[in-house]
This record gives C-alpha cells, sequence and structure tokens, in this order.
C-alpha cells in the first residue's frame, strides 16, 4: 500500500515541476512588462536581473505554504487516502488549465486557479465523504470557508487597489517631471530613484523578510527593530549613488530604477506565488511523511491534522524551485506570447487593437468623455493649460520600429507600486493574485498618461475586461475540473489517477504544438516585416501577389468542384485555407501601413499604390470567402443542388477564369507588365461570358428550371466572379503603373 502513495507522492513532484514551467511562462509577464516595454535594457540582461530575483524570491515563501495545506480545508476532516486525491486533482488540473492559457496568449491568476482547485477538490471529497460516511455532517465542517472567502475577497480588492494606486501614482510622478523630463530629471531624479528604492527596500525587506528559510529570529527582530535607521540610510545611500552614476558616468537614472524594479518584483513574485506551484506537492509529500511515520496507520482512517501545524519548508525545495524558474524563464517561449498581451494592452501610441469593442466599453467612454468635459468646464483656464503641458506626451519626429511601449518613468512607478504591493500582501500572508496586480497597476499608469485616447479607449477598456472576465472564467473551471477529477479519482482508483496524468501529458504537448505553429507564423511575418525595411516596398508587393495567385486558381477550383460533388468537406477545406490566406494578407497590409509611417524614403507614390495592391489582394481573396461561405451554407442547408445547366456554364467560366489567373501568375513572375493586351482580352471575354450565362439564368429561373435559393446561389458566384475580374484588373494595373515609375 505504501508503494502506491510513494508513487502518488513523484507523481505530484513530476506535476509540480511541469507546474513551475507552465506557471512561470504564464506569470513571466507580471515582472517582465515593464522592463520590456520600455526596453531598459536589452532582452537578456532583463532576465538575467528578474532571474536573480526569483532564486532570491524563492527563499522568502516558505511562510505562504500553509495556505496549500490548511487555508482552504480543515485536513483533520479527511483521511490520508482522501488528502492525496485531493492534491492530485489539484495538480493535474492546474497544470492542464494554465498551459491551455498560456498557448493563447492570456494571462491568468495562478493564486485564483490554486484557490479554487483546493476548493473544487475538497468539497467532491467532502460530498462524497457525508453522503457515504458521515450523514450528519455539513459541509462548513469540511471547507474552511471564513478563510478562502477572506483569500478570494483580498484578491478582489487588490484589483481595485492597484488600479487606484497606478493612476494616482503616475498622475502625480506626470506633473512633477511630465513627458519632457530630461531636465527635471538632473535635479529630482536622485531624489525620485532613492524613493522607489527605498520603497522597495522596505516592502521586501523590513515587511516581508520574517518567513524567509535563511532568517532567524534574532536577525529580524535587529531589522525591525532598526527599520527607520535602514530607511533613512537606505534613502540618503541610493540617492547619492544615483545622482553620482548619473553625472559621472551619464547613466540613465530611470534605467536603473527599472532594472531594481525588475528584480524586485520577480522576487516579489516568487515569493508570492511559489506556492501556487509547489505548496500542494509539498503538502502531499508531508502528509506522506505523517503516513509512513504513524505504525500501522490505515490511509482511509489516519487524518491529516498534522498538516495544520506550523512546518518549516526545507531550503532545498525552495532553491531547486527557483532553479527551474529560472531555467523556464530563459527557454519558454510561452512566456514572450503572455508580455505581448499586456505590453500591447498599456503601449502609449495606437496601432493593432488585439480586442475589439463592446456596448459596456463604449458606454464607459461615452460617460468618461462626460464627466471630463464637466470637470473642465469648472477649473480654471491657467490650471487647465498647466496641467495639459505637464500632461501632453512628447511627439516624436520619427517613429522607429520596435520603439518603446511606453517610457522609463512609468515603468519605473509600474514596478515599484506592483512590488510593493505584492510584498505587502506576503507579509501578510495573503496569496494575492500577483498576475492582476501587474496588470491592473499597469492598466491604471496608462490611463492615467492619456494612452487611452478617443482612438483606443474603447479597445483597452474591452481587454482590460477580458482579462479580469479571465479570473472568473479560470475560477469557474478551476473548480469544476477538479470537482470532477477528484469525484472521478475517487471512485476509479490508481488506474483513474494514471489514465488522467498521461492524458494531461499529452493535452501539454498538443498545445505546445499548436504554440508552435502560432509562433512560426508570427515568426514569418516578422521576417517579412525585417525584409521590407531593409528592402524595396515594391518588390514586397510584388512577392506577396505572386504569394496569393499561387493559391486561388486552386482555391477557386476546389469550389466549383465542391459543388459539382455536393463535397462539403471539400468546401469547408477552401473555407478554411481563404480564413487562413486572408488573415495573412492582413498581416501583409498592415506590415505596408507600419513601413509608409515609419521609412521616410518611402515617396506618396509609391505608398499609395502599395496600399492599393494589398487592398487589391484583400478583396479578391474576400471574393473567394463568400463564394465558398455561400457553398457550403447551400449544402449544409440541404438545398437542391445546382442543375447540370448551371454546372455547365459554372466550369466554363471556371476555365476562363484559369486562364486569367494563369496570364497574371505569368506577369508578376516574369516582371513585365508592358503588354496587357492577352489579359484585356482574357478580360473582355469573361465579363462577357457572366453576362451572357446571367441572362441564361434569369430564363431558367422564368421557365421554373432551378429553384429560387440555387439561382440566389448560381448569381452571386457570378457577381463576385465579376468582382475578382475587377480587382485583379486593378492590382495588374497597379504593378504596371509602378514598373513604369521604377524604369
Amino acid at each position: 500500500m505504501e508503494n502506491i502513495y510513494l508513487l502518488l507522492v513523484l507523481v505530484l513532484f513530476l506535476l509540480a515541476i511541469s507546474d513551475l514551467i507552465v506557471g512561470v511562462a504564464n506569470d513571466a509577464v507580471n515582472f517582465l512588462n515593464s522592463a520590456v516595454g520600455s526596453k531598459a535594457a536589452s532582452f537578456k540582461i532583463i532576465l538575467f536581473i528578474a532571474a536573480l530575483g526569483v532564486l532570491l524570491g524563492a527563499s522568502f515563501s516558505g511562510g505562504m505554504m500553509e495556505i496549500a495545506r490548511s487555508g482552504i480545508f480543515y485536513p483533520e476532516k479527511f483521511s490520508f487516502a482522501a488528502i492525496m486525491l485531493i492534491f492530485i486533482a489539484v495538480m493535474v488540473t492546474d497544470v492542464v488549465l494554465l498551459d491551455t492559457f498560456n498557448t493563447f496568449g492570456f494571462p491568468t491568476s495562478t493564486t485564483v486557479s490554486l484557490i479554487f482547485e483546493l476548493m473544487g477538490a475538497s468539497v467532491a471529497i467532502a460530498v462524497i465523504q457525508i453522503t457515504r460516511e458521515d450523514s450528519s455532517g455539513i459541509l462548513s465542517e469540511y471547507i474552511n470557508t471564513e478563510k478562502a472567502l477572506a483569500i478570494i475577497s483580498g484578491i478582489l480588492i487588490s484589483v481595485v487597489i492597484a488600479f487606484t494606486t497606478g493612476v494616482i501614482l503616475q498622475f502625480i510622478t506626470r506633473l512633477i517631471f511630465s513627458f519632457n523630463y530630461g531636465t527635471t530629471l538632473k535635479y529630482l531624479g536622485g531624489i525620485f530613484g532613492g524613493l522607489a528604492i527605498t520603497a522597495i527596500v522596505y516592502f521586501i525587506l523590513i515587511k516581508g523578510a520574517k518567513d524567509a528559510s535563511f532568517m532567524t529570529d534574532s536577525a529580524y527582530q535587529w531589522i525591525k527593530a532598526n527599520s527607520r535607521q535602514i530607511l533613512f540610510f537606505s534613502f540618503a545611500g541610493f540617492s547619492l549613488l544615483l545622482y553620482l552614476l548619473s553625472g559621472l558616468f551619464k547613466i540613465n537614472i530611470l534605467k536603473i530604477v527599472v532594472l531594481a524594479g525588475t528584480f524586485a518584483l520577480a522576487m516579489a513574485f516568487a515569493g508570492n506565488d511559489l506556492v501556487n506551484f509547489i505548496g500542494v506537492p509539498l503538502a502531499g509529500y508531508e502528509s506522506y511523511l505523517t503516513y509512513i511515520n504513524t505504525p500501522g496507520a490505515d490511509p482511509d482512517g489516519l487524518t491529516m491534522g498534522a498538516l495544520n501545524g506550523a512546518i518549516k519548508t526545507p531550503v532545498v525545495f525552495l532553491l531547486l524551485s527557483g532553479l527551474i524558474m529560472v531555467v523556464t524563464l530563459y527557454t519558454s517561449r510561452k512566456a514572450r506570447t503572455v508580455i505581448m498581451t499586456e505590453v500591447n494592452l498599456s503601449r502609449q501610441d495606437e496601432g493593432e487593437e488585439r480586442f475589439g469593442s463592446t456596448a459596456l466599453s463604449r458606454g464607459i467612454v461615452s460617460a468618461a468623455l462626460g464627466i471630463s468635459k464637466t470637470i473642465s468646464g469648472i477649473l480654471p483656464g491657467f490650471l487647465k493649460v498647466r496641467a495639459q503641458r505637464r500632461l501632453t506626451p512628447v511627439k516624436q519626429s520619427k517613429k522607429e520600429k520596435n520603439a518603446p511601449a511606453f517610457d522609463l518613468l512609468r515603468a519605473s512607478v509600474n514596478l515599484v507600486a506592483s512590488s510593493a504591493l505584492i510584498a505587502l500582501g506576503t507579509s501578510m500572508k495573503l496569496p494575492l493574485s500577483t498576475t492582476y496586480v501587474t496588470f491592473m497597476v499597469a492598466m491604471g499608469t496608462s490611463l492615467s498618461d492619456g494612452a487611452w485616447d478617443r482612438e483606443s479607449a474603447v479597445y483597452r477598456i474591452t481587454g482590460v475586461f477580458s482579462v479580469v472576465g479571465g479570473w472568473f472564467f479560470t475560477a469557474i473551471s478551476a473548480f469544476t475540473i477538479s470537482f470532477i477529477l477528484a469525484s472521478l479519482f475517487y471512485f476509479g482508483g490508481t488506474p483513474a489517477i494514471l489514465a488522467m496524468v498521461f492524458l494531461a501529458g499529452y493535452m501539454a504537448f498538443r498545445t505546445h504544438k499548436l504554440h508552435r505553429k502560432k509562433e512560426n507564423a508570427a515568426l514569418e511575418n516578422e521576417s517579412e516585416e525585417d525584409s521590407i525595411y531593409t528592402g524595396d516596398i515594391a518588390d514586397f508587393c510584388l512577392k506577396s501577389t505572386r504569394n496569393a495567385f499561387s493559391r486561388l486558381p486552386g482555391l477557386y477550383h476546389q469550389v466549383i468542384s465542391g459543388m459539382e460533388a455536393g463535397d462539403q468537406s471539400m468546401l469547408k477545406g477552401v473555407k478554411r485555407q481563404t480564413g487562413e490566406l486572408l488573415k495573412k494578407t492582413k498581416a501583409q497590409r498592415k506590415i505596408v501601413t507600419q513601413v509608409i509611417r515609419v521609412v521616410d524614403e518611402v515617396d506618396a507614390q509609391t505608398a499609395y499604390s502599395a496600399i492599393k495592391n494589398q487592398d487589391n489582394i484583400l478583396e479578391i481573396v474576400h471574393c473567394i470567402g463568400l463564394i465558398s461561405g455561400s457553398a457550403l451554407s447551400h449544402l449544409n442547408n440541404h438545398h437542391k443542388p445546382l442543375i447540370q445547366e448551371q454546372m455547365q456554364d459554372l466550369q466554363r467560366l471556371q476555365k476562363k477564369m484559369n486562364a486569367l489567373f494563369q496570364q497574371i501568375q505569368t506577369s508578376v513572375a516574369g516582371g513585365e507588365f508592358g503588354d496587357v493586351s492577352a489579359f484585356g482580352q482574357i478580360r473582355a471575354e469573361i465579363l462577357h461570358e457572366v453576362e451572357d450565362i446571367s441572362k441564361n439564368e434569369v430564363s431558367r429561373l422564368r421557365e421554373e428550371k432551378t429553384g429560387n435559393r440555387s439561382s440566389i446561389l448560381f448569381m452571386s458566384i457570378l457577381q463576385e466572379t465579376r468582382n475578382i475580374v475587377y480587382f485583379s484588373s486593378q492590382l495588374l494595373s497597379g504593378l504596371r503603373d509602378n514598373d513604369k515609375d521604377a524604369s
């Protein structure tokens, strides 16, 4: 029997390693986004600073481990066997849930997932025990509802506090320094940096050192007794040091503050969140030690009241966890995907918005504009002028490729405020959601900085609600999945546990492949963007045209063939391929727009031609997408198929369209656009053919040879074919004009 539970403990530790990897990939955004977004240093240096913070922070996390042991349920009400089922269910759920979120680049809360996984699994086992063994028991005797509610409410309140703190601190800081802070920074930079780093020292060393694995009682008492002196000398020493570095070596003070804040936030993250990854496996290990050290113990009868006691977490486990987290930081590609979600939502300039518009976000923006107008009417004119001068972003003469998403001043406030709040929560033994604290601080500072202007506010608010709404989705998902798994493990035993562990591994492998596919597509787009920055925009347009028309003839042919055969799978394939091509073409259109905004050498005519070229390709792909969508809908609804005469007309038309596509391919491949007679002849034949076929269809409809829905589908295909011919003509004409200008 002991061997089975030893195996379960080993499984818990294996899952802990996996959880550390996927958890850090999710939470790396918490301490990297500000430094990455402001480009305070190279990514390698930022990672190195963060890695040091993670290693040190891991040793501060010992006091948080009791959350996993007794923070959600009363361990004395559960047997050793039941406790192990709860812990296994929690870890399997955590790995699957976090890996799925990471794959899609959506930051979620590892704290929220842990709390609700523990709650879901313990509720499931408690309900089973009450139903089968303890008929007089009630659920509140098993679940520590008071502490669970305190933790959950603390997480919710921290979101509001974090956002408010970010808004206020950034507003005050920006009023003092403004966006053009170069001169002010010379005089006040040292004081600002000294205050920031001293705040970090206070919250991490003085407030958070009590539960550090290396801290002795005498050392902590000395720190506590001399806290004022430590803070005074820290402020004076750091301020003087920053002034010297700035004056003698011309080092940007804000970069030092950002890197110090990155270290502090990584340390605070490890101190607060390590329990989310290894707290449950360590609790399982401690339960196993209690079981084997109790002679003749029955796993179904031995209760786990020992978990209520104060247990010192072995330092070796903390340090090994820190090392795994550091390795993950350097190797995880998913971490970089999650980082970009938050950086994009808080960037200063406009760009492609990841989230759309909702009625709620539009209503909030409308209300905010009304309030702003009212306040503006009350304030004196001179105050408005001075405030506007301080709070108006500096216009850049030329946008750079890969420019910072926001400046170093905002990054400094982000990091100091976030690390202070998280360290304060850790000192109070509250497992805050570091994801939402850092995210809401970043949203607050970006709002205060005016990054949410009328061009982007609606989309940014939608993004905030989407990410915060993920809190509830994470909570519901974590509770439900762990509840189901705990029940399954109870009734299915060891075979069910092993089967789900293998299934979790398989799902992680699949999501890894999906993420790799998405990443490769992103790298391909980045490669195209780099090539156009260093090359010729006209060549880029020619290449994108060549790539599109290498696929368009086949897609058009498959639509006609799919309708003739009534093959839904073929039409679904066309629709999927068309969607992929449309997405790629839109990405290329975005690249062209970005290059035109950045590269001064692109003249107006070339810019106009490039945009028109990409727009024409988009329209052609869109037309084929409409045809395939209409045809698929016709088949899915089991309408009458097209009659033989209609199919013969479409087949004749398809052959002429193939000739048109072939002519464009030949012209684009050879770069010869001077002689357009061949294209013009094919174009005229197609348009004439479409007119004749349309007249034939009207005659068939009058003679009731075809049904109404079939005729609508048929005529829509003809109309979209006309559009394809028109936009193809415009495309070739634009390429020909570019060729003339180049020569």
